[in-house]
């Protein structure tokens, strides 16, 4: 079996903390990391550092497209590959039609960057902006999708778009909800993400919960995961994340130091909690393994993984800790390695896989 890591940009410790991008990219090179998915926030970041404009509706596009040239050179020179840029944040389903004009010139400049960026690839999460501003109508929600990727097909070469539910997003928050959206658009260059820590996060966990889990959590996700074996066709799942999520000891309601009136309990427990894979002595809890599992055998995906964290570790300062989340990264992936394997005689057809991680 062939093998290969990575890991998203945000991973490894946020901008705004002091956390430079080179830095982070030699932690990635450093720790056996083979690829990154990069979000726009880095992009955007560097592009304000490099500029001399003074603009309150960010760097200009091309402030942006030179630093995505000098992001490109970056990976390029410790052999890491852009497997992604990400999120395209905010923009199926639109209630506000102009919002939703404004959001395909944008695509227009996110096109541009992922040439520069040398990836085919863009991560359009579904939107998770408050009920009233999203509409319940999916027909509206597939029609939108329809059109970046018909829009993505125009281009030379053509541009893949990989929708994924949130376990917070308005309307689409299911796998299931994700594989409908992704089925009725019916394009070549449009698939899915499929996250074990927004599906588990969704259907297993409940962070306002004393429990912290869902009514009869261990049955919904073995029926969940039964049908995903077989319902979803894997040439349409782009790439996979896996990670894990702490168990909070107070349900996440008002008081808690990550309540965020502003935000579901998911979000803001997805904001400040995640794991890698195997942390159980940090508190992870999630059905990891058996998901992965699901991905890897029972599907027989072939393709990136991403190792995507957002954890509130990441805003400490200190150039400890890029290492200490590329190294936890590595661990982690060892770990579900060695697990899988244990676990190779589940009835689901072993298949050999190409697999890396996000940055």
């Amino acid at each position: 079996m062939s093998y290969k890591l990575a890991i998203s940009s945000m991973s490894l410790g946020r901008c705004f903390a002091g956390h430079a991008l080179n830095h982070r990219l030699d932690m990635a090179q450093k720790y056996g990391y083979q690829g990154i998915e990069l979000f726009h926030e880095d992009l955007a970041y560097l592009a304000e550092f490099l500029s001399a404009e003074d603009s309150t509706r960010g760097p200009s596009a091309a402030a942006q497209m030179a630093a995505a040239h000098q992001i490109y050179s970056m990976c390029h020179d410790r052999g890491l590959e852009i497997i992604c840029l990400q999120p395209f944040l905010h923009y199926d389903g639109l209630v506000d039609r102009a919002e939703h004009e404004r959001h395909m010139e944008k695509l227009e400049l996110w096109v541009q960057l992922a040439r520069v960026l040398q990836t085919d690839l863009i991560q359009i999460p579904a939107n998770f902006l408050p009920a009233q501003f999203v509409a319940d109508d999916l027909d509206l929600i597939v029609a939108d999708l329809r059109k970046v990727a018909d829009f993505g097909l125009a281009q030379s070469p053509p541009i893949r778009f990989a929708y994924e539910s949130l376990c917070w997003s308005t309307r689409v928050d299911t796998w299931e909800g994700c594989w409908d959206v992704v089925k009725r658009v019916d394009r070549p260059n449009f698939g899915m993400c499929l996250d074990t820590f927004n599906i588990a996060g969704r259907i297993y966990a409940d962070p306002a919960s004393p429990t912290g889990r869902m009514p009869s959590a261990e049955q919904v996700v073995r029926e969940s995961i039964r049908r995903l074996v077989a319902e979803v066709d894997v040439s349409k799942v782009f790439y996979v994340q896996v990670v894990d999520a702490e168990r909070l000891q107070a349900p996440l309601v008002e008081g808690h130091p990550f309540h965020n009136a502003d935000q579901p309990a998911r979000m803001s427990w997805s904001r400040n909690c995640r794991l890698f894979y195997g942390e159980r002595d940090l508190g992870a809890y999630l059905p990891v393994k058996d998901i992965a599992l699901a991905f890897f055998n029972g599907l027989g995906y072939e393709g990136w993984v991403s190792l995507e964290l957002f954890n509130r570790r990441m805003a400490d300062e200190g150039a400890e800790v890029p290492e200490e989340l590329a190294r936890r990264g590595a661990v982690s992936w060892t770990k579900l390695l060695r697990d899988i394997k244990l676990q190779s005689a589940t009835g689901y057809p072993t298949a050999a896989r190409r697999i890396a991680a996000s940055l």
